[in-house]
């Protein structure tokens, strides 16, 4: 959060008055917001409750970046899109659809793979970073940014019924980050919605739940995520939690990692 806090409108008082109203975030915590910078990586199912949280809440600029374009079967459960929208690039109808709840936000849609020097120069330019890709190597890639420039991960996933959720908040010396649970080197069968399906309001769940955590993380409020891993199964909607310690072998941000 670089930018000088300024005083509200009077349109912002009560736009965002129910935020104002709690005590734990007022008119500061507010203006923190607004202040604030966010990196979503995917605007898909996840990616697109996730992005329009943060911009009705009134996040200052939210970078958006996907490299896919709107088809009709995202529409069973990506909400930031629409009809309208089919062929879109998937940043550009997510911009439109914050900009309908909310116009103050700065989004900036980038319409392109999440590669390694893309995210390193993103992620150093953000206060939070949500996680809500579809694919292990920028899931990692973007674990190893996080972890380099001292940024707070937000990461969910989901597929099927089933779903998780932590936060990887390398700002902490305690904390683990991603690799700590998921190991780069370690096999992985890559499951994808267009094979598995998914139950669509599951991603509407996890991705809430991100932008809770990812605005949590940027109004210092409450206990975050770091070192739990909470995982849903949607059949009996039923919730579970595993303690996940950070692992002093770890490539990335272990002893081993780079330094």
């Amino acid at each position: 959060m670089r930018d000088e806090p300024q005083d509200l409108s009077d349109e912002q008082l009560l736009r965002y008055s129910r935020h104002i109203l709690l005590d734990e975030i007022g008119i500061e915590g507010q203006q923190r917001l607004l202040a604030s910078r966010a990196l979503v990586i995917g605007a898909g199912g996840l990616g697109s409750p996730a992005a329009l949280y943060l911009g009705s809440a009134g996040v200052g600029q939210i970078t958006l970046v996907d490299d896919d374009t709107v088809d009709l079967t995202n529409l069973q459960r990506q909400l930031a899109h629409s009809l309208a929208r089919l062929g879109w690039p998937k940043v550009e109808s997510a911009a439109q659809g914050i900009a309908a709840l909310n116009p103050e936000p700065r989004v900036i849609a980038l319409q392109q793979r999440a590669d390694a020097a893309l995210l390193d120069r993103l992620v150093r330019e953000a206060d939070v970073v949500l996680d809500c890709s579809d694919n292990f190597a920028t899931r990692q890639a973007l674990n190893r940014a996080c972890v380099a420039h001292r940024r707070p991960l937000v990461a969910g996933a989901a597929i099927g019924f089933d779903a998780q959720i932590s936060v990887y908040d390398s700002r902490r010396a305690d904390a683990p980050c991603y690799a700590c649970l998921f190991p780069p080197e370690a096999p992985v069968e890559e499951a994808r919605c267009a094979t598995m399906g998914v139950f669509a309001p599951l991603v509407g769940i996890i991705g809430s739940m991100q932008a809770a955590e990812g605005l949590k993380l940027l109004l210092g409020l409450g206990s975050s995520l770091s070192g739990r891993l909470q995982m849903l199964d949607a059949r009996r909607m039923e919730w579970s939690e595993v303690r996940v310690p950070r692992d002093p072998a770890c490539p990335v941000c272990g002893m081993a990692g780079p330094h």
